[in-house]
């Protein structure tokens, strides 16, 4: 299965993805901008189903189902406050080229601090 080659971590510093060609990518929770679903028409056969995050310069991308990957949504709804649960469910209905923004640094509260 292609999506367990790839591996995601996380800490209390940000997420780090390890892709199958040994390469490393990584975003911390603080530059965070932007958390989306991108969906796309190649499965069952393929990797339909990546989580991004994005920092304003790079992407760190990771297909549903990666080693790791379960638990990560409860992460990042516990650490991003207005995480938008809806678009997942939306996302994860989906066949088609699709892009589901879940959260964005914008969405939280003056006050919220992650």
């Amino acid at each position: 299965m292609f999506e367990r080659q790839w591996v995601v971590e996380h800490d209390a510093m940000g997420v780090r993805v390890l892709q199958p060609d040994g390469a490393q990518q990584a975003i911390g929770w603080g530059e965070m901008l932007i958390v989306a679903i991108e969906t796309n028409d190649s499965g069952p056969w393929g990797a339909d189903v990546w989580w991004v995050f994005e920092d304003g310069l790079a992407r760190v991308a990771y297909p549903q189902g990666a080693a790791g990957d379960a638990g990560m949504l409860e992460v990042l709804q516990a650490r991003l406050p207005g995480f938008n649960d809806a678009m997942v469910i939306e996302a994860m209905g989906c066949t088609d080229n699709a892009r589901f923004v879940c959260w964005t640094r914008a969405t939280l509260a003056s006050g919220d601090q992650m």
